[in-house]
């Protein structure tokens, strides 16, 4: 693995999700007990924040700094109806009352932020404790936050490779409307990424590379789900579609043009693992706001069982790294045992509609 390590670059392209985000924290752990460090993260919103925990500390404190951010925590198993309660009352709590270190209500505050319906200040000061920003900044591993300009819609970044990213730049990167208040950062409007690229492969894939790049895109939304029985998961589903789709077209945009640049006679090589999380099975309608931490330990050992999993395939020699091109595999749901990854090719263009037979 080291071998192979060598002659590549490592990215991580880490999505938003709020509370889905402790899954990115077990991502890490199995990339970190690999012995895999990243050449750069990219984030957004709540992948902001976890690339930030990983880039803004030393490797050996970037567990601990994520596992007190995330705090999980075990918890003896549930019935199932049972643990539908629970994650439900959860995420009612949260949001009535707010998460501590993390956000309140804007009734129980004076801050004269712009407008939303919790206040982030509490987040920026979890952020100064747990974060050395001097690290952050200095450049390794590289780190970038993405969002979006609400004025003109513009995506935006901020990239350590081209200014210091700060407190401001994440609370922005994680600043979803109506909920978190946007940040102005010199004189513009700054929000959550979430609203135009919840994803941020464009960060990562618009730069040429020098060497082949092995990029590792966990997304916290499932695009592949059961169709929904009920009106609160038809909600729920109404929700991650919004998310993973992006993602999709995202993906089916970069091999287009890779495509496109191959056929000209350039060799640049891109190995893109996209890894969902699809073990939603107990998740609830309201997810995004269940931060109890039976909820984020459950999270966070599915990121490590997945990531896990997907190093399998690295190292059994299934993954191939150093073609020509993009090379794209996702994580398979239906998987019951290795290969976890499937090479896959997505279309820009909407397929002519086939029953299922």
């Amino acid at each position: 693995m080291s071998d192979r390590a060598a002659c590549h670059d490592l990215a991580l392209a880490l999505s938003g999700g709020n509370a889905l985000g402790a899954y990115h924290g077990g991502v890490y752990e199995a990339l970190h007990d690999h012995g895999l460090e990243p050449d750069r993260v990219a984030g957004a919103s709540a992948g902001a924040i976890v690339g930030a925990l990983i880039c803004g500390n030393r490797r050996e404190q970037r567990l601990s700094a994520l596992q007190a951010f995330w705090q999980p925590a075990s918890r003896p198993p549930l019935f199932p109806a049972m643990e539908t309660l629970r994650r439900s009352a959860a995420a009612a709590s949260v949001a009535a009352t707010g998460q501590p270190g993390l956000f309140t209500p804007r009734a129980m505050t004076m801050n004269m932020e712009p407008p939303s319906l919790y206040d982030t200040a509490l987040l920026a000061r979890s952020l100064e404790q747990l974060i050395d920003f001097d690290r952050l900044n200095g450049g390794s591993p590289r780190f970038t936050a993405t969002a979006i300009d609400l004025d003109s819609g513009e995506d935006v970044m901020f990239d350590t490779a081209h200014d210091p990213v700060s407190i401001a730049h994440l609370r922005a990167s994680c600043a979803l409307p109506p909920a978190f208040p946007p940040q102005w950062i010199e004189g513009r409007l700054i929000a959550d990424a979430g609203i135009s690229a919840n994803l941020p492969l464009d960060a990562i894939l618009a730069e040429p590379a020098e060497r082949p790049l092995l990029c590792i895109a966990v997304d916290l939304l499932p695009l592949h789900r059961p169709a929904p029985t009920t009106v609160t998961e038809a909600a729920e589903r109404m929700q991650d579609l919004i998310f993973a789709t992006q993602s999709r077209r995202a993906i089916a945009a970069w091999q287009a043009v890779f495509d496109e640049r191959a056929a000209r006679g350039d060799t640049a090589s891109v190995t893109l693992l996209h890894i969902a999380y699809t073990d939603q099975d107990e998740e609830v309608v309201g997810k995004a706001f269940d931060f109890s931490p039976g909820s984020v330990r459950a999270r966070w050992l599915a990121g490590q069982r997945d990531m896990q999993r997907a190093l399998a395939d690295l190292d059994a020699g299934r993954i191939a790294i150093g073609e020509p091109g993009l090379t794209a595999y996702e994580s398979d749901p239906a998987a019951s045992g290795p290969p976890f990854l499937r090479k896959v090719r997505h279309d820009l263009a909407p397929r002519p509609f086939r029953p299922h037979i």
